[in-house]
Order: structure tokens, then sequence, then C-alpha cells
């Protein structure tokens, strides 16, 4: 009876050992995915747009994913915010969602950006680029780098056009140009969306990469 008692005590602490051990991990692999939080909003990103595949020929500025999906054998829009088109030898396009408004706006190269504000850069660098930002609802862009310390910023005067929304908004592509996006609700009156990108690779009938990033 001793043997078996000292036995039947070994077995209860054995399972107490292993109970604490994987106790935390069991409770972890029970733990429902709805308690993950959500993942963080997007805000830049580089995506490539191909115009003959049924997903990526759309990116949803949100998650910086394709913005189609694959639902029940079929292909179904699951946030396209832009879309690149084989019409007018290559076209980015926006607005094509139901109830969306857009405008697009092409600022030209950054050479062209540094020759009309003034600021100092590099042939062909990122100051203009990087310097695109939203001020009191207002986009602008640098307007004095001379000290960086004391770098002053002026209102981006082709931003106006920004105002001209209409319900399918497209600009011709073309490589090194910078572009200004403007996204809104027709039924939500507080929801937008202005977007920069600037077009870094491109092969005509077939993609179209860029680097984007929300104001």
């Amino acid at each position: 009876m001793g043997h078996i008692t000292t036995v039947m005590k070994f077995l209860f602490a054995f399972i107490l050992l292993l109970t604490g051990l994987g106790g935390p991990q069991w409770l972890r692999a029970q733990t429902s995915p709805d308690d993950k939080p959500a993942p963080p909003r997007r805000r830049s990103g580089i995506f490539t747009l191909y115009a003959l595949d049924p997903l990526s020929r759309t990116v949803c500025f949100a998650d910086g994913k394709e913005g189609m999906a694959f639902v029940n054998n079929g292909w179904e829009n699951r946030c396209s915010d832009l879309s690149y088109t084989l019409a007018g030898n290559g076209s980015l396009v926006s607005g094509i969602e139901l109830n969306r408004m857009a405008a697009i706006v092409d600022l030209g190269t950054p050479n062209d950006l540094r020759g009309r504000y003034g600021y100092d850069d590099a042939d062909n660098g990122g100051v203009g680029f990087a310097s695109l930002r939203l001020e009191g609802g207002k986009v602008t862009i640098l307007q004095n780098n001379d000290n960086p310390s004391k770098a002053t910023w002026q209102p981006l005067l082709e931003a106006a056009k920004l105002t001209d929304i209409k319900s399918s908004a497209n600009a011709p592509i073309q490589l090194g140009h910078i572009y200004l996006l403007r996204i809104a609700d027709s039924k939500d009156k507080s929801s937008q969306q202005i977007v920069k990108l600037i077009v870094i690779a491109y092969r005509p009938e077939e993609a179209v990469t860029v680097r984007w990033e929300l104001l």
C-alpha cells in the first residue's frame, strides 16, 4: 500500500508540473482570433500594379495590398483606391468604387518641382516628394531648406486642382512623375484621402510601380 501511495503522489506532482508548464501555452492557443488587435493602418509603401493580373491591377491604400480578391471561384472588389489601365497608352485611375469621387494632379518630375518652388535639391532628388505635406487642411511644399532647423513651407499651387473631383479621374503614366490624389465619398463628406505618389518603374502594357504615402 505504501508503494502505491508513493506512486500516486509522484503522478499527482508530475501532473501539477505539466499543468504549470503547459497551462499558459494552452490558454494562449485557445485565444479567439477576434481578441487580436487590429493591424495599424498603413501610411506609405511601394506597390506594383499589373495590368493583366485580376487582383493586383488595383491597390488599397488602407493596407497597401492588392484591391481585388478571389471569392467563391470568382474575383471581387475588396478595396480599390487606384487602378492601372491600358487605356490612353497607360493611365492611373481613381474614383472607381461605388460613391467614390477623385482627382489626380500630375506635378511633373522632381526637377520640375524644384524649378517652380526654389528649394535646394540634387538632380532628380527626393526633397520635393518628401516635403509634400498636409498643413491646416492645405497641401504645402518646402520653401527654404538652407537651414534645416528653420525650414519653411509654402502652399502647393497645383493642389487647387484637387477640388475638381469626378466619379472617375485619370492621368497618363509618366516615369519619374509625382502625382497628388484625392479620394472622397459622395455619401460621406467626412471621408477623404489625400495621397502623394511617384512612379518609380514603368513597363508599358505590363506594370507600373509607385511609391505612395498618405498625407
